[in-house]
């Protein structure tokens, strides 16, 4: 297995993952699914402010104007840089190449930054000449200096597979998929691993479909924390990059306090037990269609 890209020592909020182009990325970020008009703005200054460094957004989430606008008020404010922050957005629909590249530069237009960090395809909707357009158009995107890094959402084993067959020159360099204690997509997450590829949950608090699990609030309980936390923490000691969504201010400082206590090996592998493949949204990866 490739562990490169797992973690060690001390997590805090800005440690980071190598990713397989030699760029970077936070373990620790901010999602904005959901979240419109000036509520994202808020959410996403709110969270730049309690020292989140990794900001998600898509095409698809009709926020990338907002998002980009809190991230560069954000800066001028405190004088952050560019390059400490980590943008992440997403290709909304699989067509044909020229729909990408265009889907890139509107995206960065949207934004109102520079560049992109990570550029990810969101699904892989519609078929394999659709997703195999766009990948050669995020490819070019990054040969543009659009977009430095790119990789892949929602994507099953036979969609990684598929883009090696292709003969594609680049691996992507994650993969964004429903992922926590009750969906541990454990074959999945070892491709991922064995082929550098960093596995990262967009949903990683599942929704908040299972606070109330008796395992869940032991744990927290032991631990003085909420269950939240303790699902995020989790998804950390696993190795992925996790990217809780919230629209409240006090909940986004709580998730971002996951730093200050360990899980044992044991409490993992208990948390790691609830796998019982909660689809918490949609799930392209199972699509037989796709």
């Amino acid at each position: 297995m490739t562990t490169s890209h797992l973690p060690t020592g001390k997590l805090t909020m800005t440690s980071k993952l190598k990713m397989n182009d030699g760029h970077s990325i936070y373990r620790f970020g901010f999602g904005v699914y959901e979240a419109v008009g000036q509520e994202c703005k808020q959410s996403v200054k709110w969270a730049l402010e309690a020292g989140y460094r990794l900001i998600d957004s898509a095409e698809w989430y009709e926020n990338e104007a907002e998002t980009g606008s809190a991230i560069r008020e954000f800066m001028e404010e405190s004088s952050t840089p560019r390059e400490e922050i980590h943008v992440t957005t997403k290709l909304m629909a699989n067509s044909t190449y020229d729909h990408a590249l265009k889907s890139i530069k509107l995206s960065l237009k949207k934004l109102g930054l520079d560049y992109i960090d990570t550029y990810l395809i969101h699904g892989p909707y519609p078929d394999q000449a659709a997703r195999l357009a766009s990948w050669k158009a995020c490819e070019e995107g990054v040969r543009l200096g659009l977009v430095k890094s790119i990789g892949v959402s929602n994507y099953g084993e036979r969609h990684l597979v598929e883009l090696e067959k292709a003969g594609s020159k680049t691996v992507p360099c994650l993969n964004q998929i429903d992922l926590h204690p009750f969906m541990t997509r454990v074959e999945l997450v070892k491709y991922c691993q064995d082929h550098n590829i960093i596995a990262e949950a967009w949903g990683p608090l599942a929704r908040g479909m299972k606070f109330s699990d008796p395992t869940v609030s032991e744990i927290a309980k032991a631990h003085n924390k909420t269950t939240a936390q303790v699902m995020l923490r989790w998804g950390l000691q696993r190795g992925h990059v996790v990217i809780p969504k919230s629209v409240s201010q006090a909940r986004i400082i709580a998730n971002a306090q996951i730093f200050d206590f360990e899980l044992s090996n044991d409490e993992v592998e208990q948390l790691t037990a609830l796998d019982c493949y909660l689809v918490t949204d949609w799930d392209p990866i199972k699509d037989p269609s796709v």
